[in-house]
Order: C-alpha cells, then sequence, then structure tokens
C-alpha cells in the first residue's frame, strides 16, 4: 500500500485523547490555540499564493503551502518550546495533527544515489576532507532497479539524494524523466546547492519537490559549520526553488554544537515564514572522522519538542520522522507519530 494508518496511540503513562479533551476545554492558552482558523479549515480554505517568487531569501514562499498561516508569536513559540510541560504539548501537537492531516503516514522511498560530496561541513561523513569513507555514484541503470523495489514495496514518493558534487546535470535531468515515465509518481532531489539553470532544467524534467535543508537561522553558526558558504546563499537557491514552482523543504539540526536555545526559535519562525511544504528536524548525531566526531549528541528530548513545535506552527506541512532520531532512539522514533510527524522515509539504496 502506498502509505499506513495509524492509530491514536498514547505516550507511556498518558492518554493522548484524554489529555486533548482535558487541555481543550480546562487551559485557556490552549482552548484559544486550537480555536483559530487554521489553513485547510471550511473558514480558510487552502489555496496556493499567487505568486511564489520570493522578494528576498528571507521571504520564500514554496508553492504548495497556504498563504494564510497560524500567527504564533516569538513568544508563543518560546514558551511552547520551552516551557509547556511535554504531555500537554504532545497531546496539542497530535490533535493538531489530526484535525489537518489525518492519521495516513506517507511512506517516500530515499534512493541515495552517490555519497561524493565537494563540501567540507564539520558534521557530515560525506565531507570532501574525510578519507576514511568509500566512495559510490550508481549508474542510471542502478538507480531504476532500485526505484523498481521501492515502489513495489509500497512507496508513494521517489527522493533522489546525494552529496553535492558537480555531477553532469543533463545526467540526472535523464533520470528524473526516466522514472517519471515509467511510475509516475512524484520525484523529490535533494542534491544540495546548485546554479538556478539546473534547478531548471531538473523542474522541466519532472522533478516536483526540492529538499534543501538551511540547517540553522544563526548566519555566524551556519559559516562556522560551512567553511566557504553562507547562509545568504543557501536561502537564495531556497528562493528559486520556490520560484521555479517546485514544492520546497528545508529542515534543521538540533543540538548541533554552539546552537543557542533561541537559535531554534529562529528556525522555526523561519521555515514558517518561508512556508515550506515539508520539515525535517532531526538530533545533530556526532559523526566519525569528522571534526565534530566527539562532541555530544543532540537530545532527543528537545527534539520531539521541536517537532511538535513545528507541527502548531506548521498544520499544512509534512513532518518526517527523520533517521538520526531514529539513530539515537528508536522508541523517540515511534513516539513521533504523536507529536506531529506523519512520514516515513524509507531507504532503498542497494
Amino acid at each position: 500500500m502506498p502509505g499506513l494508518l495509524l492509530s491514536a496511540g498514547a505516550a507511556p503513562g498518558f492518554p493522548l485523547a484524554f489529555a486533548a479533551f482535558f487541555l481543550f476545554h480546562f487551559h485557556p492558552a490552549v482552548r484559544a490555540f486550537l480555536s483559530r482558523p487554521f489553513p485547510g479549515d471550511p473558514a480558510m480554505p487552502e489555496s496556493a499564493p499567487s505568486s511564489p517568487v520570493a522578494a528576498s531569501p528571507e521571504a520564500v514562499c514554496s508553492s504548495a503551502a497556504p498563504t494564510s498561516i497560524p500567527a504564533l508569536s516569538r513568544a508563543e513559540v518560546r514558551e511552547l518550546l520551552f516551557d509547556l510541560p511535554w504531555p500537554e504539548l504532545q497531546a496539542l501537537a497530535h490533535q493538531c495533527r489530526l484535525r489537518h492531516k489525518g492519521r495516513h503516514v506517507h511512506v517516500r522511498g530515499l534512493l541515495e544515489f552517490s555519497n561524493v560530496c565537494r563540501r567540507n561541513c564539520r558534521y557530515c561523513g560525506l565531507r570532501h576532507e574525510n578519507r576514511q569513507l568509500s566512495r559510490y555514484s550508481l549508474s542510471a541503470a542502478e538507480l531504476l532497479r532500485a526505484a523498481s523495489q521501492a515502489v513495489a514495496a509500497g512507496v508513494d514518493t521517489l527522493v533522489l539524494q546525494s552529496g553535492e558534487t558537480a555531477r553532469n546535470p543533463l545526467w540526472l535531468a535523464q533520470v528524473v524523466r526516466g522514472l517519471k515515465e515509467r511510475f509516475g509518481l512524484p520525484v523529490t532531489l535533494s542534491v544540495g546547492e546548485q546554479p538556478r539553470e539546473w534547478y531548471a532544467l531538473w523542474r522541466e524534467a519532472g522533478a516536483d519537490r526540492f529538499l534543501l535543508k538551511h540547517e540553522t537561522a544563526d548566519a555566524r553558526l551556519y559559516a562556522a559549520l560551512h567553511p566557504g558558504y553562507r547562509l545568504a546563499d543557501r536561502l537564495r537557491a531556497l528562493s528559486w526553488l520556490a520560484e521555479l514552482g517546485y514544492e520546497v523543504g528545508s529542515g534543521f539540526m538540533v543540538g548541533v554544537p554552539g546552537q543557542r536555545p533561541e537559535s531554534l526559535v529562529d528556525d522555526i519562525l523561519l521555515v514558517r515564514d518561508m512556508r515550506v511544504a515539508m520539515c525535517g528536524a532531526g538530533p545533530f548525531v556526532p559523526q566519525a572522522d569528522t571534526p565534530l566526531g566527539r562532541q555530544p549528541r543532540g537530545s532527543t528530548e528537545l527534539c520531539l519538542r521541536v517537532m511538535a513545535v513545528l507541527r502548531l506552527a506548521l498544520p499544512w506541512a509534512n513532518l518526517p520522522a527523520t533517521t538520526a532520531l531514529g539513530v539515537l532512539d528508536k522508541d523517540a522514533r515511534d513516539t513521533v507519530f504523536s507529536c506531529g510527524a506523519n512520514v516515513i522515509m524509507r531507504k532503498v539504496t542497494p
């Protein structure tokens, strides 16, 4: 089947349905929040913006997102993220997910077709200077075979991901066109920052979505983590993608060294203001053979709180249970579906 249906499960020792009922009827702030009109409600129909072209990188607008969004203030985001007790926040996010996304869980087939990368991000195992990593790049035929297996297994979207390289863009355009013609499923690309004309070429070939994580909304931290690169350029690339008509996805890390708590508030507000169609938030996982390999891992508890607030701030968006969360805590990857997530990324790389 192309997706899954999850029951309204409960966190250990806390029935979510009862919690949501109690909070709605007895907690004034929660009642006021749930009473707001959200995109998708009869009084506020979902509609794409008339022009998704952003005037600046800070105003990126995905063509898949509604023009009206919940008016959560910075203070409200901060309070939800750091102060509201977890059972209450979890119940609120679960209620929002059921209301706006239902119980359906989308299953994406993740095809990592190359681990070659030109960048030297300080946290990433694919970094160019990691000489311990065995590199590979799949051929078009190998990619097609892997995609066939993924489709047979029931995925509803094919996600083509690689390190950031200067591989011939025509090759990828041909692959996208072949996948679209053979399977007819949505195709998502995640291949990093590239020239605008390459994005346009792949869009014309049939790519529907593009995932480009901004990683952190803190410009100084971004520059420290990505030597030689700027957050402004990342946001400009996201603006190009929206302008070209992609459904745009972004995301960020939780607990990466140097991150301030307030930066997470900035991250949530940034993706909310960009109106992304998808957002992934995963904990920092130290990778061997990288400059940050000995740093402490990110908090799974904080990551779950971030996911819950993302669901409240972006009720229209698809939120994946990230691979990094499952690496650190298998139980957390299950819990995340009761606090806002509605997408599974299933690796199907041969």
